[in-house]
């Protein structure tokens, strides 16, 4: 992984793209931008679920421009410490998550299992795809698959709010 730029501490578009200083990390960064993305979901007030889904598209929307911007700053298309992408992966695997220490940490798990296997189409979009969107797009996929994956647990489990 390319060293952590120095501006991430003093840019604060450079700043919010590395997670708070969480993509900073010497050692595994997409986690460790997954666990502060686990403590910013836990800090999140109640919503419906059509505001949580505004939610997203908001947070995704901002994360193409954050991603881009900072990787066009950098010098480097999807720098390791990038990690607003693993933010909202994680925050599309739970919505509408049964509610739970279970399922936080099933959807921690669920998340970065499908962000560092990279099935297809992931593998496919993380290599043909650029710019902040390609940033952004292979966390976004990989939160859907995960999503699936706990929404169906917790229907097999008799969790799930879809009966």
């Amino acid at each position: 992984m390319a060293p952590t730029p120095r501006s991430v501490w003093r840019n604060p578009v450079h700043f919010a793209a590395f997670g708070f200083g969480s993509g900073a990390a010497p050692v595994a960064p997409g986690t460790f931008g997954t666990l502060m993305g686990v403590a910013l979901y836990l800090l999140l007030p109640a919503m419906t679920w059509t505001l949580y889904l505004l939610f997203l598209l908001v947070v995704t929307l901002v994360g193409i421009w954050l991603c881009d911007r900072t990787a066009r700053d950098i010098g480097v298309h999807d720098h390791g410490g990038i990690v607003w992408d693993e933010f909202v992966g994680y925050w599309i695997t739970m919505f509408m998550a049964p509610e739970g220490w279970l399922w936080i940490v099933a959807g921690f798990a669920l998340f970065r299992l499908f962000d560092i296997l990279k099935p297809w189409p992931i593998s496919w979009l993380d290599r043909h795809v650029k710019g902040g969107f390609g940033v952004m797009v292979d966390d976004v996929l990989a939160g859907v698959m995960a999503l699936i994956c706990l929404q169906s647990a917790a229907y097999i489990y008799g969790q799930s709010v879809f009966g």
